[in-house]
């Protein structure tokens, strides 16, 4: 049994995440406003098929932590990339365009934490449609 939504504090369960289902992927929220009193951030764990992504995009007024837990991620940061493995984590300050590729043969399962969560938004800005970006061929 989870805390009081009062609480200053909260444990939310798998079974208590709130789970966003969208194509290729799949979001456990674990923090955000509205599921935890007063908080700033946003932690969301992220399961990606192989073949599926997070494409290009980027959060104009909030920082970013990427920590990988299993799998393989192509990791974009604006022209540049890099592999990463279980057990390693990225920094991304606001704004920086960036794109979370699975690459390998396993499900890529990773945790995204994001801040300030409060913010006059837009959270995400999608851009791997716009000229600059498409043309990059991530290897899924």
């Amino acid at each position: 049994m989870s805390n009081p939504s009062d609480a200053l504090w909260r444990i939310v369960t798998l079974a208590e995440t709130e789970k966003e289902y969208l194509p290729g992927k799949t979001h456990f929220w674990h923090c955000k406003p509205g599921m935890v009193k007063d908080t700033n951030l946003m932690v969301v764990r992220a399961t990606l098929p192989p073949g599926e992504a997070h494409r290009f995009h980027h959060h104009p007024h909030m920082e970013e932590v990427l920590y990988i837990l299993s799998g393989t991620a192509e990791q974009w940061i604006e022209d540049e990339k890099r592999i990463m493995g279980p057990g390693d984590s990225i920094y991304l300050p606001k704004g920086l365009v960036h794109g979370t590729y699975n690459t390998g043969r396993d499900m890529l399962d990773f945790i995204a934490i994001l801040s300030p969560a409060q913010n006059p938004g837009p959270v995400t800005v999608e851009v791997a449609d716009e000229p600059r970006w498409k043309n990059f061929k991530p290897d899924c």
